[in-house]
């Protein structure tokens, strides 16, 4: 499914408009600090397990989206927007996608 966070594709006429759609992950902070305790690859401040645990929780709530999108007859999803926030006290990371379900031709 075409996913853009763009308002239009380009060259591409949108024929109808579904509605929003999102998905979410949320990630508990004791995954986190599991990573952490036995990280080595941190270097200049970055941790490649932390980053692929973002991208995974990235991942699902996109795939989320696109199946909510898929239910409503959707093709694409444009103007999709990826928020990154903690909850529960900072105990927990949520990755929200969200976007407007589309048909085009």
């Amino acid at each position: 499914m075409l996913t853009v966070t763009t308002p239009a594709l380009e060259g591409k006429r949108i024929l109808k408009y579904h509605g929003l759609v999102s998905g979410e992950a949320i990630l508990g902070a004791n995954i986190f600090q599991d990573l952490f305790a036995g990280i080595r690859d941190v270097v200049g401040g970055r941790s490649a397990a932390y980053e692929q645990e973002l991208r995974k929780a990235k991942e699902i709530a996109l795939e989320e989206m696109r199946m909510s999108a898929a239910a409503l007859g959707a093709n694409a999803i444009v103007g999709v927007d990826l928020d990154y926030e903690t909850i529960g006290r900072g105990t927990m990371l949520m990755v929200s996608a969200s976007g407007t379900a589309v048909t085009v031709e």
